[in-house]
């Protein structure tokens, strides 16, 4: 995984134990801020083969403890990989220039889109898709944290799909000139991301900025990033099995039973 414009043998690493004390200030800067927020979307976009049921991806596993650790806060967790999410159509850049979110594109269903804010062709194009599944619960939430994983140096695909289809929210502003849509930019978001051993922090610094673009409020508070080691040349089994037994120990120091 080494890149020729940054060599691996340059980068000051942290050791695991340094990482997770690093990890563990964020991880519970992250929980207590959410102590004085409400009406939360927790996205969840990690995978992992369905039949496994006691193999849950770790970021996955911290959505949900901090949920139960919140009981009397209404947090709605929504795990993406089980919902019908075709794939983006590429509107943003067709023969007819930009046709992203256009009116045209509305989709007209009381039950799945309350809010009238919806309008994106491949809810319409695609009559299993579930996308409305999340837009309903996000506009009419708060806050939006997504939790994702690093898989070669980039967010996971289900992530990369889903933020793809939601890209007619930032489109109507910045193409089509409307104004932008009060409760995206009365929301906060930020992003959880969880890696093993490259390019973590870089992802999350993108994923940010895209949130700006797309109006939201973007405190620092909400986003942290997890990579068990800065050496992106360890690919050992020891390495992936010790991450494990570092996660828990994350969970056990931030989120008590």
């Amino acid at each position: 995984m080494s890149t020729p414009d940054q060599p691996h043998s340059h980068v000051s690493a942290l050791s695991p134990k340094e990482e997770l004390r690093r990890v563990t200030a964020k991880c519970r800067r992250f929980i207590d801020y959410l102590r004085h927020r409400n009406d939360i979307l927790f996205l969840t976009t990690s995978t992992r083969y369905a039949e496994h049921k006691d193999d849950i991806p770790k970021s996955t596993q911290l959505a949900s403890r901090i949920k139960e650790h919140y009981p009397k806060k209404n947090i709605v967790l929504i795990d993406v990989p089980t919902l019908v999410i075709h794939t983006c159509e590429g509107n943003i850049s067709t023969k007819k220039g930009n046709r992203c979110g256009i009116e045209e594109a509305l989709l007209k269903s009381k039950q799945k889109n309350p809010s009238g804010y919806h309008r994106c062709w491949a809810s319409l194009n695609n009559k299993d898709d579930e996308l409305y599944k999340i837009t309903r619960v996000l506009f009419r939430s708060k806050v939006v944290v997504f939790f994702d994983s690093v898989r070669w140096g980039q967010t996971n695909s289900v992530y990369q799909r889903l933020f793809e289809r939601l890209s007619w929210i930032e489109n109507r502003v910045t193409t089509l000139g409307e104004k932008p849509i009060k409760e995206i930019t009365r929301c906060e978001a930020g992003i959880v991301l969880f890696g093993q051993n490259w390019n973590g922090e870089s992802v999350m610094n993108i994923q940010k900025q895209n949130f700006k673009w797309f109006g939201f409020k973007v405190p620092d508070e909400l986003s942290f990033n997890w990579q068990y080691t800065r050496n992106a040349e360890d690919e050992s089994q020891t390495s992936y099995t010790d991450a494990v037994t570092e996660f828990h120990r994350l969970l056990q120091i931030c989120v008590a039973e």
